[in-house]
């Protein structure tokens, strides 16, 4: 993740600004169980706004890690999916989650004894 200098890779860091906004990796941990309608997207992720996901995904459609399929009707209906680029994601938020699990919650409870 960094160079011999000890500088930071440029590619690791426009990899975490992109994952690292708001809302999208719940977008992308949503659409690892497959391809999901606008609405079932708002759905499945609490307190994100129509603006903001349609927002994230055309960011995310834009780096090539989610795909717009628009079938045509009526009614004409458009599904999410992700590429395989947004698939090889699956581990980095599968660990992410265990890392939260194991420390998230104490730092809760931890913050909470104090």
């Amino acid at each position: 993740m960094t160079e011999p200098s000890g500088v930071l890779c440029p590619r690791f860091h426009t990899a975490v600004e992109l994952i690292g906004r708001r809302w999208t990796g719940a977008i992308i941990r949503v659409l690892t169980g497959g391809p999901l309608r606008f609405n079932e997207l708002l759905g499945r992720v609490p307190g994100l706004s129509d603006r903001l996901l349609t927002e994230r995904l055309r960011e995310l459609e834009t780096a090539d890690l989610v795909l717009r399929d628009v079938e045509p009707g009526p009614p004409v209906a458009v599904r999410y999916a992700l590429t395989c680029a947004g698939h090889e994601l699956e581990p980095v938020l599968a660990a992410l989650g265990v890392w939260a699990e194991r420390w998230i919650g104490a730092a809760e409870s931890d913050s909470k004894a104090s």
